[in-house]
């Protein structure tokens, strides 16, 4: 599913964040990416959906080979990626419908399908009776909510979450940790956090790995 072979990661030409990174998550699994601020948890995360280029090493994500530099390879890698961010990154000018179908439209199916799904998530994320309703006029927790139903919308087999509940209250990320273990265990979906903050009793088997100072490694 994900697999990292001495991989080093940085920006431009600056100093490496990652060195000799090694690791592999399996189909199906739930993992959390932990370590102090600035250590390169997003870093990875922005390299495993292909926004930052892998300097050296390789790193297979669902058998596209990321180390080669294909756009090509990286859009049709995306179709199966649902991407979660901390700022949620939902478009102001569409609603939040819109915002669930958007995935789907890039990817081309028809209207009655991506209205469909759009309808069935929002009842899933219990925000049906927000259909019509614009980013602005959300609480954060409720436009993460939206952003989880975005990246479930075109069925992908792996999740990526950037600090998903960093800028929410207890309550709201309980509802956004809840739904990723349902993502986990009824979808099976592959599910990646990154956070600061890995909640207790979270009610499902997890793996851990922390980075810390440059080096990765699976924590116990």
């Amino acid at each position: 599913m994900i697999l990292a072979r001495n991989i080093t990661l940085a920006y431009d030409n600056k100093r490496n964040i990652i060195e000799n990174g090694n690791f592999h998550i399996k189909p199906k699994e739930f993992i959390f990416i932990s370590g102090s601020s600035g250590s390169g948890k997003s870093t990875l995360l922005k390299s495993i959906y292909g926004e930052l280029a892998v300097r050296a090493g390789q790193l297979l994500v669902n058998k596209t080979d990321l180390s080669k530099k294909n756009y090509n390879n990286i859009l049709e890698l995306r179709k199966k990626l649902g991407i979660i961010f901390q700022d949620y990154k939902l478009i102001q000018e569409y609603t939040i419908e819109e915002n669930i179908m958007l995935p789907l439209k890039i990817l081309k199916y028809d209207s009655e399908t991506s209205q469909n799904q759009a309808k069935n998530l929002l009842k899933h994320v219990k925000l049906s009776h927000r259909a019509g309703a614009y980013p602005a006029e959300l609480s954060g927790g409720e436009q993460q909510r939206v952003a989880v139903a975005r990246a479930l919308s075109h069925n992908p087999n792996i999740i990526l979450a950037d600090e998903p509940t960093g800028n929410l209250d207890d309550y709201s990320a309980g509802i956004i940790w809840k739904l990723l273990r349902d993502a986990n265990e009824m979808l099976g979906i592959t599910v990646v956090v990154v956070t600061h903050k890995i909640p207790e009793n979270f009610g499902i088997k997890y793996r851990r790995f922390n980075i810390d100072d440059g080096v990765m490694y699976e924590a116990s």
